[in-house]
């Protein structure tokens, strides 16, 4: 259970705040809900107390986690498969698992081989995706400015 001012990631979204636990009533029955506010995207979000743990929310990560991402984008690029439908896929997997690890090796592998050949309108818009809910957990993961995080992945990226 997440209290007020947790910081917390919601796959798919990023990081953000909890700032309440509000009860609504919705068909019916009365439901309580985390309101967290996402700073990146300027939104807030509403997930039901009761299923967050089976959406995926989880804590932000701490600064030895956030020491090993940064490392995780500075190595090269991984094997992915040639065709672009296949690696969106496999992609989008690693996206939805809210893992920061897998995101960092998503941001990673689409930012090199956009240096190398270029991207897809589909996996452009997907590394736009993952990069902001990389940077948004880090953001928090260290209370940076959100342009000094963005400034550092992109520094870091394949950098070894």
């Amino acid at each position: 259970m997440f209290k007020v001012g947790d910081k917390v990631v919601y796959p798919m979204h990023g990081a953000g705040i909890i700032e309440a636990i509000e009860h609504k009533e919705l068909m019916g029955s009365d439901k309580e809900f985390y309101i967290l506010k996402l700073p990146t995207k300027n939104m807030k979000v509403m997930i039901p107390t009761d299923n967050a743990e089976g959406l995926g929310v989880r804590r932000v990560v701490d600064k030895v986690i956030f020491n090993e991402v940064i490392h995780i984008l500075s190595l090269h690029k991984e094997s992915m498969p040639d065709n672009w439908n296949r690696r969106y896929r496999a992609n989008l997997e690693k996206v939805k698992t809210g893992d920061i690890f897998e995101v960092a090796n998503v941001v990673r592998n689409l930012e090199i081989l956009d240096r190398e050949k270029g991207l897809s309108t589909g996996e452009r818009k997907m590394l736009n995706n993952s990069k902001q809910i990389l940077v948004s957990e880090l953001t928090l993961a260290r209370d940076l400015k959100e342009e000094d995080v963005v400034t550092l992945v992109n520094a870091t990226i394949g950098s070894n």
